[in-house]
């Protein structure tokens, strides 16, 4: 275990979690971010408060929104009691819209999800599928979230449940309007037919 981890005490995760509700915006998100940087050097401190976090998926705050949707997914490693599995229709609520960034956020974190719980994965790659079909500001937003989405499926494709319809998802984006998608589009293409390179 390293040093700093084992200096780490569930005092000083619950003195950043009192930070979150403080009255100063700077505070609050630097909180917020000293959260996020524990749950993934020591989620067995943070995984307590996972009520806490599960609470800030609903935040009007977008970046608290986005530290707790990346705090989550590190919590997936030790999340024995099965917490997540029960809030992740809220979790991957934002995919559909309306804002990308939001969308962005919870489908890398659910692909996180995905690696430590295959039994979700399934679900998971069903909602990053319905990506397709968002609502977001502008067709590029989505067409910039689809790249998320492709790179997303990438990471568990081989427990995503629906592998043909994965692979007719990114084989639609071959022809997408954004070069950037369209590449990371050709690059999962190339990699499930060769077995090399990486979306």
């Amino acid at each position: 275990m390293p040093a700093q981890t084992k200096k780490l005490r569930p005092d000083l995760v619950q003195a950043a979690i009192d930070g979150v509700g403080s009255p100063s915006g700077r505070a609050r998100l630097g909180a917020s971010k000293v959260l996020r940087d524990l749950s993934e050097r020591s989620p067995e401190l943070v995984y307590p408060h996972f009520d806490f976090f599960a609470g800030l998926l609903g935040s009007r705050n977008h970046i608290l929104k986005w530290n707790a949707t990346t705090t989550l997914a590190s919590l997936a490693v030790v999340d024995r009691e099965g917490r997540l599995d029960r809030i992740m229709e809220a979790y991957l609520a934002p995919i559909c819209g309306p804002n990308m960034i939001d969308a962005a956020n919870a489908i890398r974190g659910a692909a996180a999800i995905a690696l430590v719980k295959p039994h979700l994965a399934p679900r998971i790659a069903g909602s990053i599928l319905a990506v397709e079909r968002a609502s977001y500001a502008t067709a590029e937003c989505r067409n910039v979230a689809i790249g998320h989405a492709i790179r997303a499926l990438d990471r568990f494709f081989d427990t995503a449940g629906d592998q043909r319809g994965v692979l007719r998802f990114v084989s639609r984006q071959t022809e997408n309007a954004r070069p950037a998608t369209r590449a990371k589009a050709q690059r999962f293409l190339r990699k499930r037919t060769s077995g090399a390179g990486t979306a």
